[in-house]
């Protein structure tokens, strides 16, 4: 059933805290997309604060770092206790390429922090989290789940067009269209209108292991510093005067960059 509230919402949701509190092992199931990065571990500890009852979902599609990534998926399934892991191997988004995470042709770009967003980046993978969400559909419904979590946030969807708020709308729609009667499965996007910045602040608050957590684009050890998904990493942490807690081969100084959340 479509929720036109949650792609966009981002504020918590007490009264299912509540509920779940009051109802014990009755949580409501959600299953997570983790992709062993900070955005998904944090929206992991968003859905768990939220009440929910985890089933983590982690794919492997052929991207740069998928070793690492997968690692990291499992390191926080293990820290945070789910029991409901589900792993998936698929090679099709590789062998269609047309990205720099997938395609060995195509290098990962340093990051343009002055970029305006109307230029899509080499590292977007055409149509990826609509591939990644049919997935998480089909597991959240074998599984009698009522949600499904995405990591997306604001300065993705500048870039990413499957990850703006009308995408995530629109998915839930056709959820509601492609699913049993008696199925209602929302799209939970809780950091969709926040920044880099913003998320790791909620995750500081909620206790997130970001020493457990990847986002390079091109490195599995060290972290190259200088691709966009670095960048943006260390510009939040610089902005919260944090540290970030994993290796990184630079580190260099993104705080002179404006934050899109202040816009």
């Amino acid at each position: 059933m479509t929720d036109t509230d949650s792609p966009a919402t981002t504020g918590s949701t007490d009264e299912q805290s509540a509920a779940a509190a009051a109802d014990g092992d009755d949580r409501p199931g959600a299953v997570v997309l983790v992709s062993g990065g900070m955005d998904s571990a944090t929206t992991a500890y968003e859905a768990r604060e939220r009440g929910y009852d985890l089933h983590f979902l982690h794919t492997s599609y052929g991207q740069n770092t998928e070793s690492k990534e997968f690692a990291c998926a499992e390191a926080l399934r293990e820290e945070m206790d789910v029991a409901d892991f589900l792993h998936i191997e698929t090679d099709h988004l590789a062998r269609i390429g047309a990205s720099s995470l997938t395609d060995a042709s195509m290098a990962v770009e340093d990051a343009d922090m002055d970029d305006d967003g109307d230029e899509i980046p080499s590292s977007y993978v055409p149509f990826r989290n609509a591939n990644l969400l049919s997935m998480a559909v089909s597991y959240a419904e074998a599984n009698g789940c009522e949600a499904v979590f995405v990591g997306a946030h604001s300065e993705d969807y500048a870039g990413y067009p499957d990850c703006r708020p009308e995408f995530f709308a629109a998915f839930e729609r056709m959820v509601d269209v492609g699913t049993k009667p008696e199925t209602d499965i929302s799209i939970v996007v809780p950091f969709v209108e926040d920044s880099k910045t913003d998320i790791a602040e909620r995750g500081a608050e909620l206790g997130v292991p970001y020493d457990l957590t990847w986002s390079c684009y091109r490195d599995e050890a060290p972290a190259c510093g200088t691709c966009d998904s670095c960048a943006f990493r260390l510009q939040a942490f610089q902005r919260l005067g944090i540290e970030d807690p994993i290796a990184y081969e630079e580190r260099p100084d993104y705080t002179g960059e404006a934050d899109p959340a202040d816009a």
